[in-house]
């Protein structure tokens, strides 16, 4: 693809990458108050085939300005149905059932990277089949699968609660009991089962709240990592560590195989107990001792391969397994369905300038060593143990207000934030 495409000429690979972020970060908040307006089933899966349509296009590129006009135009798709997700899963779950769900969703983005580079190496092998080289095939088979993706989304998505019994009869949808029971349990939990009439005000309330932007900037931090070990562990893997190219896209899978593991049961583990800070902080703190040793490898200190290998263990376990918690910790401590849709946009739209950090992080200037790409995660993962403890603070000191003055917290009387 590169010599095809002519990608390694100057910044042209990293403007590729980059170019995806604009619009994968403008998409989200117009996206969420699209969708809770007009409906799920819809907006999101003609997004979806939208951007599986646009996947099937890169493998018939034919210069790098065409790939780097469908990489915005995806964006904007892959942009608008995140965040939707996210959001409509929040709807349905009581607070504490989140992170599992938000854990499974994610599992699923961890299983692709996981097979990713085995099923790419698979498919290079088609090279020349049908005249076209194998890297066209990669793309070309993911739109497909994309585009069934959007088809099964449409037949079997469900609605917002408060009107998913009065959809058009169809295979899987729940009734009227199902949904007042789904609507009983957040008024009991959050007291927002309740749809306020749409006003911009209402939409962007929580754009006043510190909260919101702290917890954006934990995703972004985060996020950025996350990109920066998706788009350059193959590169890792053979540069710094000598692996051939088809051994590197293979050693991909088990640092993801590990994460999806650690990632599910910290989730379990942060709905049981009702918490979500220190259970980041301790992914946090793995992701940093992975990153020391690769990073210590690289610098001549320890001359293991296997050293380092087990270091990127650490540091996919440890990130991916923050960013369901992340958006556990946000969706639990911001209340109002408006507020919500806002905040959870914001969240996602910060990963997508962590996405742009994360792009970057790694240059082919620095290898083999890649030293700015290792103190460049530090430094972020550094920042979300700060910004975590902040919260905690803050959340600590207005649950004592609440229990000890009385003082109601996000207009809802009983609610706590969550740790």
């Amino acid at each position: 693809m590169n010599e095809d495409l002519h990608l390694g000429q100057g910044a042209r690979y990293s403007v590729m990458v980059l170019v995806f972020f604009v619009t994968y970060t403008l998409a989200q908040i117009p996206s969420n108050a699209t969708v809770r307006r007009i409906g799920t089933r819809w907006v999101i899966s003609s997004l979806i085939l939208a951007w599986g349509i646009v996947s099937i296009g890169f493998g018939l590129t034919t210069s790098w300005k065409q790939l780097v006009a469908l990489r915005l135009v995806r964006g904007l798709f892959e942009g608008g149905s995140f965040p939707s997700i996210i959001f409509l899963m929040s709807t349905w779950y009581v607070r504490y059932e989140l992170q599992k769900r938000y854990a499974g969703y994610y599992l699923l983005g961890i299983t692709a990277s996981a097979f990713s580079g085995i099923l790419a190496y698979g498919l290079t092998q088609m090279d020349v089949v049908g005249g076209m080289e194998g890297w066209r095939w990669i793309f070309i088979m993911e739109g497909i699968l994309t585009c069934i993706v959007a088809v099964l989304a449409y037949i079997f998505l469900l609605e917002f609660p408060d009107r998913e019994a009065q959809t058009q009869p169809r295979w899987g949808r729940l009734g009227e009991v199902e949904c007042q029971f789904t609507l009983h349990r957040l008024s009991q939990d959050r007291g927002d089962a309740s749809l306020e009439p749409f006003s911009p005000r209402a939409f962007l309330r929580s754009d006043l709240k510190l909260k919101t932007w702290a917890l954006a900037t934990l995703f972004l931090a985060v996020t950025a990592v996350a990109y920066s070990m998706a788009y350059f562990l193959p590169i890792i893997l053979h540069n710094g560590m000598g692996f051939g190219v088809a051994a590197s896209q293979c050693l991909v899978a088990p640092p993801y195989a590990f994460a999806a593991i650690f990632m599910f049961t910290g989730a379990w583990e942060g709905d049981k107990y009702r918490i979500r800070g220190p259970i980041i902080i301790f992914n946090s703190i793995l992701a940093i001792v992975g990153l020391a040793i690769v990073g210590l490898a690289m610098m001549g200190y320890a001359a293991s391969s296997g050293a380092q290998y087990t270091g990127v263990f650490f540091v996919a376990a440890g990130v991916n397994a923050s960013i369901p918690a992340i958006m556990a910790y946000q969706a639990n401590n911001i209340r109002g369905q408006w507020n919500r849709a806002f905040a959870s946009a914001s969240l996602i739209g910060f990963g997508g300038i962590g996405g742009i950090v994360g792009g970057v992080a790694f240059q082919p200037s620095s290898a083999p060593r890649y030293i700015p790409g290792i103190w460049t995660p530090i430094a972020l993962m550094l920042l979300v143990i700060s910004v975590v403890l902040a919260l905690t603070v803050f959340f600590l000191v207005q649950n004592r207000r609440a229990d000890r003055q009385g003082v109601v917290l996000e207009g809802f009387d009983g609610f706590r934030y969550t740790i």
